[in-house]
């Protein structure tokens, strides 16, 4: 993206996938790919630089619209504080409730940790439906379940149970964002602190 420059304030915005004319002259859009960063600047043409310092991970803030200004020969487009994502649930209030919208102490709107914990247990769900025809087999026809397949169901319950309680226990999003952020281990591995959910290898 390129931004045109007037007096020393930004004009414009141009993607560069067409012509420009700028008084009386037509330039064609060979500019924004031929000419060089000088030659384009000498025209008031300059390359949008982008700052991605304060862009943070959507899935846990909500990021600024980017502001763009002219400085020191240079048009950078840059992003305000981000605003962390409610790591808990908002609870309808009193004044809610008198206004129709809700009861008093229920969710009004879920955080991020019940979303989380919500997707945690689904995927621990769906592992355990793989293996629930050893459960119908041993009702229906007295069939023992491998020991196996117990001794997984058992692992994925259980850490189903962990991964949840590290979830209900994080202070803030921060900490949310950081048991989901892979990391290299001691031994060359990555995985979150998080962890998985366990899956069978058939």
């Amino acid at each position: 993206m390129f931004a045109l420059v007037e007096s020393g304030t930004i004009t414009r915005y141009l993607n560069g996938n067409k012509g420009i004319t700028l008084g009386d002259t037509q330039y064609p859009r060979s500019i924004f790919n031929l000419w060089t960063e000088a030659e384009r600047n000498a025209i008031g043409i300059y390359t949008i630089v982008y700052d991605d310092t304060n862009k943070r991970n959507t899935q846990w803030y909500t990021n600024t619209d980017q502001s763009f200004a002219f400085a020191n020969n240079t048009v950078t487009a840059t992003y305000g504080s981000a605003t962390a994502k409610a790591h808990a649930d908002t609870l309808y209030t009193a004044q809610n409730e008198t206004d129709g919208l809700g009861t008093e102490g229920e969710v009004a709107v879920k955080g991020l940790k019940s979303n989380l914990i919500t997707i945690i247990k689904n995927e621990a769900a769906n592992e355990l439906a793989k293996t629930d025809w050893y459960i119908t087999r041993k009702s229906e026809k007295n069939t023992a379940i491998p020991s196996a397949i117990t001794t997984h169901r058992n692992a994925v319950r259980t850490k189903q149970a962990s991964m949840c309680t590290a979830i209900t226990n994080a202070s803030d999003t921060p900490a949310l964002e950081t048991l989901y952020t892979v990391v290299e281990n001691e031994d060359g591995t990555f995985a979150r602190p998080l962890g998985i959910i366990p899956t069978l290898e058939y």
